[in-house]
């Protein structure tokens, strides 16, 4: 407190983190698109070591109708990491065509005794795999025959990596209260960091409340109106940094090979070279911006009898320089065959591919939300509504346009596009210091990618999407509830958007008891208190609390899929093969339960 008028706040924080991490085997793993994963854990024997420091600076400064904020924040970061990842390698087995075999694994021909082409899902390509290899088959029968990995890929070189960064932030802001029942807050803060060649990041800040009804003699009101408009930046992570120091092809290299004829084997690094492998590079754009949002916001607040209030508001955003990655040295169109080894044209030759992290995406969203809250003596009661449209091009840097060199139906459904959300949870204290915690959260399916599960582009990715088939007798055309999709689109077809497909809802019903004990002796002044006075136990404060409570998260075990598999060569396309799961009451995160129950402690002194 440097005056009545001027605080002054610093921090100066420093904190250290690390991680260890090893894999139970080191055999290599296999993916079966939409199906399931199994072998080894690809993490090898990795760590990571974090240095992290903060300095802050922050100021508040109130004269006449004016209050001041100005400050300045300064971040630094460090990272020493390890991370042999996927030294063991990966076999990915997709769907496609394959002939169809009878009771004897013999190809089933038609009147002209060729193969009958059928289309497999990756299950079926793994199945026959291991079935043709016990009876015996050379490694180009089970090929002919259907089976076979689709891909593998595998990562060599040096694990260890460094890398730091430097980001800082100042701001300047101003809440002037024009007169007792309206407010206008002026602001502007300039962000910038190190690792990309941004320096331009100003983002602008502009608020109002309007107090309707309000004035000097009688300066509340029941009604809140408020507006305001700001530019939010996010800063590029380190450990996009740390990717691209990693996979430059000289720290670590990584190969990726179309139709291995060696599984279960793991070739040497040396012989991928004359096996026709891909190498892999990944970079971080030259022109990359720190992407931001440009929100609008806008709503109205009223409080309405037994102490009710209810707030209804609108919100904007509109997303510039959102990142996404592309593959600059893809196949040109039209010079790639997924049947034929080797064949592509590159525009920078046979070099691989690169992987270029770059912000030319694009967010959009419109939101309305609708919040009440009302409370009595020992309950409270909220609940809230949203209505959300949400579409974009890219849901983060995991994002690669299908088609590398058309982007037609890219902007779609983001990710965030859960169109609606339903909040109820309430508070209830008791006269035996038990409080019950009900919450209640329903929401609307979100999107989800549809793809044809093999790399039909030579991307090495596996993200193409199908096609709306116009002849319904081509083969490998799959009827789903979205219509026939076709997993080889031709130039004529017009190919599905980018999170085509919906999931379905989500129902969940929380309960948290807590049981709280005030323990210990009484202090002095109540113990003489109690003999002269009959004053309620839970009035005299003790030196030790403890609290006893169980937190249940989905107590009534309603089925809540996780992640919708989009493959549509999966035998589980349209579903999920594993739970929501999802955060827990203790900070506990993950994906193997329905219903979880917690027991907590906590002891206070």
């Amino acid at each position: 407190m440097l005056s009545e008028r001027l605080v002054n706040y610093n921090l100066l924080q420093f904190f250290r983190s690390g991680n260890e991490r090893t894999a139970n085997t080191l055999s290599p793993a296999i993916q079966v698109l939409g199906s399931f994963n199994g072998g080894g854990a690809q993490v090898g024997r990795s760590s990571d070591l974090q240095n992290n420091y903060e300095f802050q600076d922050y100021m508040t400064l109130i004269r006449a109708a004016h209050t001041w904020r100005f400050g300045v924040r300064l971040r630094g970061q460090i990272d020493d990491n390890v991370s042999p990842q996927n030294f063991g390698g990966t076999f990915t087995f997709g769907g496609g065509i394959a002939p169809a075999l009878d009771a004897n694994s013999n190809p089933v021909l038609d009147a002209s005794d060729q193969p009958i082409l059928v289309p497999i899902t990756s299950i079926e390509r793994y199945r026959r795999t291991l079935f043709l290899e016990r009876l015996g088959f050379s490694v180009s029968q089970i090929r002919s025959l259907g089976g076979g990995a689709t891909q593998f890929s595998v990562s060599a070189g040096n694990p260890s990596v460094s890398a730091n960064q430097w980001d800082t932030g100042a701001f300047i802001g101003d809440d002037w209260k024009v007169r007792s029942s309206l407010t206008l807050t002026l602001g502007l803060r300039y962000e910038t960091q190190t690792n990309i060649h941004d320096w331009r990041d100003f983002a602008p800040r502009l608020g109002v409340a309007w107090a309707p009804g309000g004035s000097g003699s009688n300066p509340r009101s029941k009604t809140v109106v408020r507006a305001g408009f700001g530019a939010f930046y996010d800063r590029f992570g380190l450990g996009n940094t740390l990717n691209a120091l990693r996979y430059n092809g000289a720290v670590q290299q990584q190969f990726v090979l179309t139709d291995p004829d060696f599984f279960p084997s793991i070739p040497s690094i040396s012989s991928l070279t004359d096996l026709q492998s891909t190498q892999i590079r990944q970079q971080v754009s030259p022109d990359l911006h720190a992407p931001y949002i440009l929100q609008s916001a806008a709503g109205i607040e009223r409080q309405l009898p037994f102490n009710t209030t209810v707030a209804i508001t609108y919100t904007n955003s509109h997303g510039l320089h959102t990142l996404r990655s592309r593959d600059l040295n893809a196949p040109l169109p039209g010079t790639y065959d997924p049947n034929i080894t080797g064949s592509g044209i590159f525009p920078l030759g046979a070099i691989g591919a690169l992987f270029v992290m770059e912000s030319s995406g694009l967010y959009n969203q419109n939101q309305l939300t609708v919040n009440v809250n009302t409370k009595a003596r020992n309950v409270s009661l909220a609940g809230s509504y949203s209505l959300n449209l949400a579409m974009s091009n890219t849901d983060g840097l995991g994002t690669f346009p299908a088609n590398p060199y058309r982007f037609v139906g890219e902007y779609g459904p983001a990710s965030t596009d859960v169109r609606h959300r339903v909040s109820l949870g309430a508070s209830m204290d008791t006269k035996w210091n038990v409080a019950f915690s009900p919450l209640v959260n329903v929401t609307s399916g979100p999107p989800f990618d549809i793809t044809v599960g093999r790399d039909i582009y030579g991307t090495t990715l596996f993200n193409g999407r199908p096609g709306i088939a116009t002849d319904r007798t081509k083969p490998g055309v799959v009827k789903t509830v979205y219509g026939l999709l076709d997993p080889n689109p031709t130039p004529d077809e017009r190919i599905v958007h980018r999170n085509y497909g919906r999931g379905p809802g989500t129902v969940s019903l929380n309960l948290r008891v807590a049981k709280t004990l005030s323990i210990g002796p009484r202090p002095a002044q109540a113990a003489q208190r109690g003999s002269r006075s009959s004053s309620r136990e839970s009035d005299v404060k003790r030196p030790y609390t403890l609290r006893i409570s169980m937190e249940t998260q989905n107590i009534l075990n309603h089925t809540n899929p996780g992640p919708i598999i989009g493959n549509i060569t999966s035998p589980l396309f349209g579903h999920a093969n594993q739970p929501a799961g999802g955060g827990g009451f203790g900070g506990f995160s993950e994906a193997a339960n329905n219903r979880r129950l917690e027991l907590q402690t906590r002891f206070t002194f």
